[in-house]
């Protein structure tokens, strides 16, 4: 019932950006209908991004992998499969040989010579040696002891149109639906592009008139020819032309009409990306916002509270469920819990089935937030008919449409376990949002005050909904009774609830133990160490 009312409301799903640039590096939030989906990190002296072309030299071949490791500037030689070369290697590898020796006298490729395309079972050691010199593009940055993963077919994103050199096929994404638009853009697209060039019709090409296709057409074979232009000199490896920054690459991507804002805190900043909006969408330049408040940035617009909430194992959710994320060599492992949402007029299998499926969507949120790739198994609670099985199946399929990066999900099986492959292109967000503990000096780390204000107001809205409490008085330490008085908790939870709640400091308490106390039923004790949390989860 949760996913068929969601798939109403994302129709037009509300989309705000948050470009938060540092002297070290740049940290981009995206927040839909104003919940943190997805969070990128950037270095400022990082200088290789996915899609980056570059002219490689090959480092060596290895027959018994099908691979090459190929130098092209990292500090780790980059790997470049015999699967990824793609069917024009053989035409690019000559057409790279040619303008080295200064026999290209035009960027077009109306006039060279496509070679015999490369099958999937010819070796590397028969297209690549040491010491050669290769057009590749980045496919996945370094991650963890990994240099970056190459492939050797070259494609340069637009907004609208893909441009894929040396071949001639017009493909339109799948995502398209309705055969009369589809053949309306294959067939414009068609009619303007040069030859031995082919093209890809990006999703958002949908609806576009020709005028919009055409200038992205143009940005591209400019692109292009400056590539070409590139590819001279004698200092190899070098980059030959660079994919937009992590920030103009999600603009480019997924700018539409239902973004409301883009804020930025740097002036500089803020000036580039106007100007890069103006470009790619002239009448979305003024989204783009200035904030020159004083607060921090992310402080100011919550985001940072919801970080905290959002990383670490444990993650929360409304009326009492958690989930709880473990990271292995091999893959991620998710564990659902109900906590303690029971609905007493409701059976066990009801029950479950609606803590899974309020999980599940909260499973595909953090997948795309910490940008999560390779293995993941969800263990959901046991369910005994097969309707709700399938239902659970089909929600977490609808939620990860959202998420851009390309995944499979197979149905539960018969443990009750959700496998999940998902694409694995960049290192995983990971932020440790622990503190140092005041009361060992930094020898241990505890949750931060925020999230256990979250803790006690679930188990407050436990005891209002069920003990129907006439008055009660919460006891913590006096560290957590001082942030509450600044934040002015009690103030929220009046407006919130209606209802009047006493806060006393206990000085012989520790720093996340907290009660209730109340006229019926005297203390009420919900507060137990993190250790024995995990040992009781």
């Amino acid at each position: 019932m949760v996913c068929r009312r969601l798939r109403i409301k994302i129709k037009s799903v509300q989309k705000d950006l948050f470009i938060n640039s540092q002297r070290e590096e740049i940290r981009i939030a995206l927040l839909e209908e104003k919940v943190l989906v997805e969070l990128h990190r950037e270095k400022t002296s990082d200088n290789f991004h996915v899609g980056d072309i570059y002219l490689g030299r090959v480092r060596k071949v290895i027959p018994g992998l099908n691979a090459a490791f190929v130098d092209i500037g990292h500090e780790k030689d980059a790997f470049l499969h015999g699967l990824d070369l793609g069917s024009n290697i053989s035409t690019i590898n000559k057409y790279v040989k040619n303008c080295l020796s200064g026999n290209v006298k035009s960027p077009s490729l109306a006039n060279v010579k496509i070679e015999e395309p490369v099958t999937r079972d010819e070796k590397i050691k028969d297209i690549l040696s040491s010491g050669q010199l290769v057009l590749v593009q980045i496919a996945k940055e370094a991650i963890s002891t990994k240099g970056p993963r190459l492939t050797g077919e070259i494609a340069l994103a637009g907004r609208y149109l893909v441009l894929v050199p040396f071949t001639d096929k017009v493909m339109v994404s799948q995502k398209i639906a309705g055969q009369e638009e589809r053949t309306r853009l294959r067939k414009a697209i068609t009619n303007i592009k040069p030859r031995n060039m082919g093209i890809i019709i990006r999703t958002i090409a949908k609806g576009q008139q020709m005028e919009a296709l055409h200038a992205d057409m143009r940005n591209l074979l400019d692109k292009w020819n400056e590539m070409v232009l590139n590819i001279s000199g004698h200092n190899f490896p070098k980059r030959i032309i660079s994919e937009l920054d992590r920030t103009s690459t999600l603009l480019r991507d997924i700018l539409n009409d239902t973004f409301d804002t883009i804020h930025v805190n740097d002036p500089v900043y803020y000036e580039e990306i106007r100007a890069y909006t103006q470009t790619i969408a002239p009448d979305k330049a003024d989204i783009v916002k200035l904030y020159k408040g004083k607060t921090p940035f992310f402080e100011h617009f919550e985001i940072d509270k919801q970080i905290k909430s959002s990383f670490g194992k444990n993650i929360s959710l409304k009326g009492g469920i958690y989930i709880v994320i473990e990271h292995t060599e091999a893959l991620h492992v998710i564990d659902v819990n109900s906590g303690h949402r029971l609905s007493a007029d409701k059976t066990q299998e009801i029950n479950a089935f609606e803590v899974n499926t309020r999980a599940a969507m909260e499973v595909a949120r953090q997948l795309r937030l910490r940008d999560m790739g390779g293995i993941i198994i969800v263990d959901f609670i046991d369910m005994r008919m097969s309707a709700h099985r399938k239902e659970l199946y089909n929600c977490i399929v609808e939620e990860m449409k959202k998420d851009k990066a390309k995944h499979t999900i197979l149905p539960p099986n018969r443990f009750g376990l959700i496998q999940i492959t998902r694409q694995r292109v960049r290192p995983e967000v990971s932020i440790d949002v622990r503190e140092c503990c005041p009361s060992c000096n930094g020898t241990g780390l505890v949750r931060p005050p925020v999230l256990i204000i979250d803790d006690i107001e679930n188990d407050l809205q436990l005891l209002l909904r069920t003990q129907k409490e006439d008055a009660l008085t919460l006891i913590v330490h006096p560290f957590l009774f001082s942030f509450m008085r600044r934040k002015k908790i009690r103030l929220k939870w009046l407006l919130r609830y209606k209802f009047w709640i006493k806060i006393k400091e206990r000085t012989s308490f520790q720093l996340l133990e907290y009660k209730f106390h109340s006229k019926k039923h005297g203390e009420i004790n919900f507060w137990m160490p993190e250790e024995k949390q995990a040992e009781k989860s």
